[in-house]
């Protein structure tokens, strides 16, 4: 899943990278408030961490401006402020989640998973496709209570598929999402992924809707995710 970084701290958004990279997410970062919000209402993410203090527009600005122009991503607010009257602001202007400085990077991660499971409706991390079950906290995927591996890649178009339950997710989506810019990004690559993924995990698992994209399947013909 593609998140979108808003830090102008250059060590500390270094950081929060590498971590997230190595968390099976890729990240676009943004270190002014004028290019974030460029950023957030012409691309696709699945969720914006957005630091407050920064420079051309301030992150309560960049906020309230993404909301009324209709962007609906769940926003995490990571910053130094922590007095009520920020926290109210920032909520006021649409956040779902604050999290102040300093931090450990596990709060992080775990508050940015629970925000993307919830807007995706999953209550529990784990969640069941019929007989293959994903965690969306440690990544792991089982079939039958069997542990599968998967590769990085493999890993990154389930997770997405999952956060999108019901939905005709198209390939240039699906690739925004699972692809770093830098990479080799192809229909064709992306097809034999979800080969793959079928192989690994059942036929019927995600469905191909010809000329539109792909669709989870709870694990059975027939029987989509509502």
């Amino acid at each position: 899943m593609r998140l979108l970084l808003v830090e102008d701290d250059v060590p500390l958004a270094t950081e929060i990278v590498a971590r997230l990279c190595a968390e099976r997410y890729v990240v676009d970062v943004s270190r002014d408030g004028e290019d974030a919000l460029h950023q957030a209402t012409t691309g696709s993410y699945g969720a914006v961490i957005l630091d407050l203090g920064l420079p051309k527009l301030d992150g309560v600005s960049v906020l309230s401006r993404m909301r009324s122009g209709g962007i609906a991503t769940p926003v995490l607010v990571l910053t130094a402020r922590d007095r009520l009257a920020d926290k109210a602001a920032a909520f006021r202007a649409g956040a779902d989640d604050y999290v102040t400085k300093p931090f450990r990077i596990e709060e992080l991660l775990l508050r940015l998973d629970a925000l993307i499971r919830r807007t995706a409706g999953h209550a529990s991390p784990r969640v069941s496709l019929g007989a293959v079950t994903v965690d969306t906290v440690t990544g792991t995927v089982e079939l039958e209570g069997v542990p599968v591996r998967l590769t990085a890649l493999e890993t990154r178009v389930l997770s997405f598929l999952v956060h999108r339950p019901g939905q005709v997710v198209s390939r240039s989506e699906l690739t925004d999402h699972v692809y770093d810019h830098d990479s080799d990004r192809d229909f064709n690559s992306l097809e034999v992924i979800v080969s793959r993924l079928r192989r690994k995990l059942g036929a019927e698992l995600i469905e191909t809707v010809r000329g539109a994209g792909y669709r989870l399947r709870r694990g059975g013909a027939g029987n989509a995710l509502a």
